[in-house]
């Protein structure tokens, strides 16, 4: 008897999911000991083992991972004289490496799973990337450098989490179609109020994301305006090191691993804020105040002295703040302000009352997540005065929270000389007198 189908029997999500995220571990591995097996394989490392290589490698996969490293070098002859430290600082574009990795297998998990049932395969997905940090921190830990298994455990869970989540809804399309709840439709059933509320918070949630992103962009290309202006300084420090083809283009992946945590930097110098380069090291659009610095070729363009035009640099977040303002004018969703008018039959009141408190909401939501990227981007190399790399958080936050606010209600006030609605004018007319 000949069958016409073969029998397939299917695979359990959970194991799936840990399939996946197998694939993803080994994928972030092989990413990560390319560049080391060139180095290798240049003589660029005195230790020329398989052992110390593949170490290296997993050292390297939990740091793009954002796990801890305890490092405990000799300075002199006794155990006294042990330098301890921790290696904090995390290439935050490396780790969209594996955030990318896991975001195309939650999509892939997503098609899989049927409305409810996502959760076994991630589940399958966190056991099997769990156990490949506590195994990858057992096996390459060492007496000069390591990292502890709970760290790795969790720590790379996070990364890997959020790709896997936003992953898999971008698959689904809602969150009722992955997880079976339907926010619009439990909306739907509460209070007018309730609906007001919720579209308020929600629009004030969309325009302080708005105003973080064209902070961050600003940032960004501020910097490449510095890196542009110094290149012939950061090419000295190049020919300086004669680093050779290999050992170049290792560098130049270093700098590029890094160049999120730069954007962040930038962002908090341009707030005022300022950044760290080392232990009561201070760099601000009023000046620079640093100490030797390692021959790190981005390092050289760095501002320096007296920065007569740095004052501009905090127009940055007021200008991401107007646009904030203004995208928010046109969402038409300033539900506080109509009840505001409902109660109170004064509109220059409300209408300053209202413009006010957006300023306030979108500054201090704004200034929160700058404060979590300055956190998320400051780390320390465990090397001498360089224990306090980056921006101070709450510095952070609290400076780009005020310029944010301010840039607000600036662009809440002045979009309608902007739009062609006629009748937007016409109430910001009213309002002003």
């Amino acid at each position: 008897m000949k069958l016409n189908q073969e029998r397939r029997l299917p695979m359990p999500l959970w194991l799936q999911g840990a399939f996946e995220f197998a694939q993803v571990a080994l994928l972030s591995a092989l990413f990560v000991l390319l560049p080391l097996i060139a180095v290798w394989w240049a003589d660029g490392f005195s230790d020329r083992s398989f052992a110390s290589l593949a170490r290296m490698g997993g050292t390297a996969w939990l740091l793009v991972h954002g796990v801890p490293l305890e490092v405990q070098l000799a300075g002199g002859t006794s155990s006294r004289d042990m330098l301890t430290g921790a290696i904090t600082l995390t290439p935050l574009a490396l780790t969209l490496v594996p955030f990318f990795l896991a975001w195309r297998s939650g999509r892939r998990l997503a098609r899989a799973s049927y409305t409810d049932q996502l959760w076994q395969a991630g589940l399958g997905a966190i056991v099997i990337y769990a156990a490949a940090g506590a195994g990858t921190a057992f096996i390459t830990g060492t007496n000069e450098v390591s990292a502890t298994i709970p760290a790795a455990m969790l720590v790379p869970l996070i990364p890997i989490g959020a790709g896997l989540i936003i992953g898999a809804r971008r698959e689904a399309g809602s969150w009722a179609r992955l997880i079976g709840v339907d926010a619009a439709e439990w909306v739907a059933a509460t209070s007018q109020h309730s609906r007001w509320a919720g579209s308020y918070v929600w629009s004030l949630m969309r325009a302080s994301t708005l105003a973080l992103m064209a902070s961050l962009a600003l940032a960004a290309l501020l910097m490449t305006v510095a890196i542009g202006l110094h290149w012939s300084d950061i090419i000295t420090v190049y020919e300086g090191l004669a680093p050779g083809i290999v050992g170049g283009a290792v560098l130049t992946v270093s700098e590029l691993g890094l160049l999120p945590n730069f954007v962040v930097w930038t962002l908090s110098w341009a707030s005022g804020a300022g950044f760290a380069l080392g232990e009561g090291s201070l760099v601000t659009p009023l000046g620079t105040q640093v100490g030797p610095l390692p021959s790190f070729p981005i390092l050289a363009a760095l501002p320096t002295g007296g920065l007569e035009y740095g004052i501009a640099a905090l127009l940055i977040p007021v200008v991401a703040g107007a646009l904030a303002g203004w995208w928010f004018l046109r969402e038409g969703e300033n539900h506080f302000d109509e009840w505001l008018e409902i109660k109170v039959h004064a509109r220059w009141f409300t209408s300053t009352i209202s413009t006010l408190a957006l300023g306030v909401f979108v500054g201090v939501i704004t200034g929160v997540t700058a404060g979590i990227a300055a956190w998320i981007s400051r780390g320390s190399i465990a090397i001498g005065r360089f224990t306090d790399l980056g921006p101070d958080p709450l510095v952070t936050a609290v400076w780009v929270a005020a310029e944010v606010a301010a840039g607000v209600v600036i662009g809440y006030a002045l979009a309608p000389l902007l739009e062609s609605d006629p009748d937007a004018v016409e109430e910001s007319s009213t309002a002003e007198r």
